[in-house]
C-alpha cells in the first residue's frame, strides 16, 4: 500500500508532466491549447509558430516553409488565425500576411477567420500590419454592417501616412466601387490626388487602378454593343 500511495503522489504525477508537451504561450493564453481544442492535431500544434519568429521587419522569417506546411496540413490554419494575436508583432503580422496569401489561392480556408481583418488589428500601430489588413479586405464578402467596417478601415488607410498602405488602400476601395457605384466618386477624389502626388509609388498605382477602370468600361462598352 505505501509503494501505492507513492506512485500516485510522486512518479505518476512526474511521469504525466514529463509526457506533457511544451508549446509556446502568447499574450498570457496558451494560443497552441486553443488550436488543439478547435481542431488541430496536437502532434502537429505548436509547428507555425517556430517558423515566424526572428528577424527584423524587414524579414519573413520561414514564413515560406510555413506556407508550405499548412498546405500539406490545412488544419494549421486554425493555429495561424490564432498567432494573429500573438505577443510578438512580428509574428502577428507575418501571420496576417500568410492568411492573406492563402486566401487568394484558398478562399474557403481562411473565410471563417475573415472577421480577423476588420478587428482590432485594422487600428494597428505598425504599418506593416496595417498593409496586409487593407490588401486582404476586398477578397472576402461581407454582411451589410461589415461591408460598412470594410469601408471605414480603407477610408482611413487611403490617408494613412505610410505610401504602401495608402496605395492599397485606394486599391481596396476601387475593387469595392465596382461592385458599389456610391464609393466611385470617393475612389475618384483619391484618385486625383495620387495622380498630382510628387510619389511615384502613387502616381503607379493610380495609373494601374485607371487602366482597370478603363478595361471594365470598355468590356460593358462591348457588351452594349452585341445584337441581342
Amino acid at each position: 500500500m505505501p509503494f501505492r500511495r507513492r506512485h500516485r503522489s510522486g512518479t505518476g504525477r512526474q511521469a504525466r508532466k514529463a509526457s506533457t508537451p511544451e508549446y509556446p504561450q502568447s499574450s498570457g493564453v496558451d494560443v497552441v491549447e486553443k488550436a488543439i481544442m478547435k481542431g488541430v492535431k496536437p502532434s502537429r500544434a505548436g509547428a507555425v509558430r517556430p517558423l515566424l519568429q526572428g528577424g527584423d521587419r524587414r524579414g519573413i522569417a520561414d514564413s515560406n516553409r510555413a506556407r508550405a506546411l499548412i498546405e500539406r496540413d490545412p488544419s494549421l490554419v486554425i493555429e495561424l488565425a490564432a498567432l494573429t494575436t500573438d505577443e510578438d508583432w512580428l509574428v502577428t503580422q507575418r501571420s496576417l500576411d500568410l492568411l492573406e496569401k492563402l486566401a487568394r489561392d484558398h478562399p474557403d480556408w481562411i473565410e471563417p477567420h475573415k472577421k480577423i481583418f476588420i478587428g482590432p488589428l485594422a487600428a494597428s500601430d505598425k504599418w506593416e500590419v496595417r498593409l496586409q489588413i487593407v490588401r486582404a479586405l476586398p477578397m472576402f464578402r461581407w454582411s451589410p454592417a461589415q461591408a460598412r467596417r470594410v469601408e471605414e478601415i480603407l477610408l482611413e488607410n487611403v490617408v494613412f501616412p505610410q505610401l504602401f498602405v495608402r496605395a492599397w488602400a485606394l486599391d481596396g476601395l476601387a475593387t469595392l466601387a465596382e461592385r458599389k457605384e456610391t464609393l466611385m466618386p470617393i475612389v475618384l477624389k483619391h484618385l486625383r490626388n495620387f495622380e498630382r502626388s510628387p510619389s511615384k509609388a502613387l502616381q503607379a498605382r493610380a495609373r494601374q487602378i485607371r487602366a482597370r477602370f478603363d478595361a471594365r468600361a470598355a468590356t460593358r462598352t462591348e457588351l452594349h454593343a452585341r445584337p441581342r
